[in-house]
C-alpha cells in the first residue's frame, strides 16, 4: 500500500511503536489471568496497577483507585450516565448538548424514550454553549450533567470548569467526555471538581477496544456490568491486559509529547487552515478559532459535497473525514454543524483535519498542493454550484 497521508486522528490514532512492543508480551509470553492465585498469572496484575498509575497521572488525579478500566470511551461514557441514574432512582432530569458525540447523544435519546427528562443545551454559531441556560435548566430533579471536554468534530473545548462549578453549587453530578481532549491538552483533576470522566485509548497512540473511567473519591457510583470482582468490584469481565499495558505506556509518551501537541502540532494545523482559506474562495473554519484542541480545523467548503471532497482525496492518499466516525456512512448532515446554525451550502461541503505528532511539514505541503484544483473542479459539476441551478 502506498503511503496515506493520515489527517484523521479523531477518528482513531496510529499505535505508537512503543505501545506495540510493550504489548507483544503480554499476547504472547505472559498470557496469565491476573485474578489467578499462581505466580505467573498474578504477577501481571502488578502491571495494571502501573497502567493505572500512568493514567492517573496525565489525567492529574488525586488516586490511582479512581481510574476504572474499561473496553472504551462509549462504555466509560454509559457507565457514568446510567451508573449515576441508577444511584440517584429518584432524580429523573438529564442535561446534555445538541453536539455530543453519539455515546452520549444517542444515548440520552434512549432515556427520553424510557421516560427521562432530557435537556439538549444550545450552541452558537462558534459551537460554544451558554453558562446562563445551564444555569437556568439546572434543578431539583437534575441527576446529572453530560458535556463533553471538546467536540469532535470541531476540536471547541467547553468551560468545563464553569460547568463543573454551577454543577457543585446545585448538587448534580458531572461527567465529561474528555475522549478528544486526553493526550491532547494538560488536565489537573485535583483541582477541576468533577465526577466522571471518560477516555479511549486509540485516540492518543493507543490500541482499540480499551478505555477508561476516573470515578472522583467519595462520588456514589453504580457498576455498570456487573459480574466478577475485577476493578475493584466496579467493572465486571477479565481484564483486556496487553491493550491496559498499551494503554498506560500511550498515556506516559502523551504527556511527554504534551508541549509538542500544544505548538508543533498546533503550528502545523494552522498552516493547513491558512493556506487552505487564503487558495481556496468560499471557505471558512467552523467552530471558535482560539478555545480549540490544537490538533482539529474543520473547514466548510461551499457549493460541493464533503463526501465528493472525500472521496477525491482518497484517491491522492489523504485521509480525512466530513465529521464522527461513529456516523460514516450516514448521508445525514452533521448534527454539529446543523446545532451551531452553519448554513446549508458550509455544512455540506464540510471536512476535518486532524492532526498527531506524527504528521510532518510535508504532508500539510501535499494536502495543499492537491486542494484548490480538487475544489474547483468538484465546484463545477456540484449541483450546489452556481451551474448546478439549485437554490441555497
Amino acid at each position: 500500500m502506498e503511503k496515506v497521508v493520515y489527517v484523521d486522528n479523531n477518528a482513531t490514532t496510529a499505535v505508537a511503536p512503543e505501545v506495540f512492543e510493550a504489548m507483544k508480551p503480554f499476547l504472547t509470553e505472559r498470557y496469565g489471568n491476573p485474578s489467578s492465585m499462581h505466580v505467573f498469572g498474578g504477577s501481571i496484575y502488578k502491571e495494571i496497577e502501573k497502567a493505572r498509575e500512568s493514567v492517573a497521572d496525565i489525567l492529574g488525579a488525586n488516586e490511582t483507585s479512581e481510574i476504572i478500566f474499561t473496553s472504551c470511551g462509549t462504555e466509560s461514557d454509559n457507565t457514568a450516565i446510567i451508573g449515576t441514574l441508577r444511584s440517584y432512582p429518584d432524580k429523573k432530569h438529564i442535561i446534555t448538548t445538541k453536539v455530543e458525540h453519539p455515546a452520549v447523544f444517542n444515548l440520552c435519546k434512549y432515556l427520553e424514550a424510557t421516560g427521562y427528562r432530557v435537556t439538549y443545551l444550545n450552541v452558537d454559531g462558534e459551537g460554544m454553549i451558554d453558562l446562563n441556560e445551564l444555569q437556568g435548566v439546572i434543578d431539583n430533579d437534575t441527576a446529572i450533567i453530560s458535556i463533553m471536554y471538546a467536540n469532535n468534530e470541531t476540536g471547541v473545548i467547553f468551560p468545563i470548569e464553569e460547568i463543573a462549578e454551577i454543577a457543585r453549587l446545585r448538587g448534580a453530578v458531572l461527567h465529561t467526555d474528555a475522549v478528544q481532549a486526553v493526550g491532547k491538552i494538560p488536565f489537573r483533576l485535583t483541582q477541576l471538581p468533577l465526577d466522571f470522566l471518560s477516555l479511549s485509548g486509540h485516540k492518543l497512540h493507543g490500541p482499540k477496544g480499551v478505555g477508561a473511567i476516573y470515578v472522583r473519591k467519595g462520588t456514589k457510583f453504580t457498576p455498570f456490568l456487573i459480574g466478577g470482582h475485577q476493578e475493584n468490584s466496579r467493572r465486571g469481565g477479565t481484564e483486556n491486559v496487553a491493550s491496559i499495558i498499551g494503554l498506560g505506556l500511550a498515556c506516559q509518551l502523551a504527556k511527554k509529547a504534551m508541549e509538542k501537541e500544544m505548538t508543533a502540532v498546533r503550528k502545523l494545523r494552522d498552516k493547513l487552515e491558512n493556506a487552505i482559506l487564503e487558495k481556496i474562495p468560499h471557505t471558512r473554519v467552523n467552530g471558535n478559532k482560539e478555545k480549540r484542541l490544537p490538533n482539529t480545523s474543520n473547514i466548510g467548503f461551499e457549493f460541493v459535497e464533503g463526501e465528493s471532497i472525500l472521496l477525491k482525496l482518497d484517491e491522492k492518499g489523504i485521509a480525512a473525514s466530513s465529521g464522527s466516525a461513529c456516523t460514516s456512512g450516514s448521508l445525514t448532515p452533521s448534527h454539529v454543524l446543523r446545532a451551531m446554525g452553519i448554513p446549508f451550502t458550509f455544512v455540506q461541503g464540510s471536512i476535518r483535519f486532524s492532526l498527531s505528532r506524527y504528521n510532518s511539514e510535508k504532508d500539510i505541503d501535499y494536502i495543499v498542493k492537491c486542494m484548490p484544483a480538487m475544489i474547483e473542479k468538484l465546484r463545477e459539476i456540484s449541483p450546489y454550484g452556481k451551474k448546478g441551478g439549485l437554490s441555497v
